[in-house]
């Protein structure tokens, strides 16, 4: 291998290591991740301060909490 091949082949490489670092096809799914559990948080937040108040979330609340927490076979 002489010269002139190895500095192609670390062009290459670079090139290569360039382009990933350009790559943001991933960047999308982590954002709409990010989105849902920040939906999710503030739905369990509101839900939460509705059962609170004795409302009619009290029992969905408490059910899903024990499906949840609770043993297999312990959701109805």
């Amino acid at each position: 291998m002489n010269q002139m091949d190895l500095y192609k082949m670390m062009l290459a490489l670079k090139k290569s290591a360039v382009d990933f670092g350009r790559d943001e096809e991933g960047a999308q799914i982590v954002e709409y991740g990010l989105i849902i559990a920040v939906v999710s948080i503030a739905l369990v937040i509101a839900l939460s301060a509705i059962a609170a108040g004795g409302g009619p979330f009290t029992n969905f609340i408490a059910r899903v909490t024990t499906c949840l927490t609770g043993a297999v076979g312990s959701c109805v």
